[in-house]
């Protein structure tokens, strides 16, 4: 019996992978390489010393994803698979609704014919709604976005949410997570996005590497200390675990449970800014910009709940999340 990672190569879904194969787990991968690249598996290969049964297949294929529950005896999916740039979606959300919920809907459906029934949906915080929402978010707020890409994960959720209903059987979580950052301790995994990075780390990486003239900051008079925005970063490594840990829980417990990860505090963007140069000893240049329409003061989560039920909770600092970011940043780099 075996897990099936969707979106099993980047980078949540290769740090979530390696963890379980070194726990003895079984896995299957699934990834079509939109957002990732092959190295990655063997990066995990290396990291763990396991092999492990590998499908380039994309969702939207009815035909592969059958073959790859044929072919293996299924019984728990991590489903990470999904487009994920905000402004791309805003561009191009037609692309958006049809990958990440058409997607969603033939996995479903798969599973549903192999009698499997146990699903951790790697859903986001851009689930809950900033209109009327204030940090730090709870499970029960209103849910809303606005943009596509964000909405994709709300209309998710709530076909989880039904299906859980309608279906005892199903066993449902629905991580919702913040801003995942740093690497795995080795250097083997990291974030490597195509083209320029959409996240704050990653860009900051580049600046650092020379690649990048300097740190936009956008906007430097919010209600914080020091007038940047806040946000909850989570170590990669806190976050797969917090995926894992939600495999146990849902053995026990049918029906869909919304839960969030993350550090139940902030960083502002001038404090990743100086932790960065802390870990790699070279200065980060910044440059004030407007505010982005639609940013706030402040977004973190209320953890607890992964606390109480997961028995989870972060255990790494910014420190250690810029440690291992600027580790894999020079080890990818001498590799390439």
């Amino acid at each position: 019996m075996a897990i099936l990672i969707t979106g099993g190569a980047g980078y949540i879904g290769s740090h979530t992978a390696a963890q379980l194969l070194a726990q003895g787990e079984e896995i299957v991968i699934l990834d079509n390489f939109s957002n990732s690249k092959p190295e990655v598996l063997d990066a995990i290969r290396t990291l763990t010393g396991r092999d492990f049964p590998f499908y380039q297949a994309d969702l939207l294929d009815e035909g592969q994803l059958e073959q790859v529950f044929q072919e293996n005896a299924i019984h728990t999916v991590i489903h990470f698979a999904g487009l994920k740039a905000v402004g791309e979606s805003v561009a191009k959300p037609l692309l958006y609704y049809h990958n990440n919920l058409t997607g969603t809907l033939n996995l479903c459906r798969a599973m549903e014919r192999h009698g499997c029934f146990s699903l951790v949906f790697s859903s986001s915080a851009t689930v809950y709604y900033l209109g009327c929402n204030t940090a730090p978010f709870r499970e029960d707020f209103p849910l809303g976005s606005t943009n596509p890409y964000g909405m994709t994960k709300v209309y998710i959720e709530q076909i989880l949410t039904d299906l859980a209903a309608s279906d005892s059987r199903w066993r449902i979580a629905l991580m919702r997570y913040f801003n995942p950052i740093g690497a795995h301790p080795s250097g083997l995994l990291g974030e490597d996005p195509n083209g320029i990075p959409n996240n704050l780390l990653p860009y900051i990486a580049k600046v650092a590497l020379g690649e990048l003239p300097c740190l936009k900051v956008y906007g430097d008079d919010y209600d914080t200390p020091d007038g940047t925005g806040i946000r909850d970063y989570i170590h990669v490594c806190d976050l797969a675990q917090g995926h894992i840990c939600a495999l146990d829980y849902l053995k026990d417990n049918p029906g869909a449970h919304p839960i969030n990860l993350g550090s139940g505090k902030g960083y502002s963007v001038l404090e990743v800014a100086d932790a960065f140069e802390r870990a790699s000893g070279v200065k980060i240049p910044r440059v004030i910009a407007p505010r982005r329409d639609g940013d706030i003061a402040r977004s973190y989560a209320d953890a607890s709940l992964a606390k109480e039920i997961l028995h989870w909770e972060a255990r790494r600092g910014i420190d250690e999340m810029c440690r291992d970011a600027w580790n894999y940043t020079l080890l990818h780099r001498q590799q390439n």
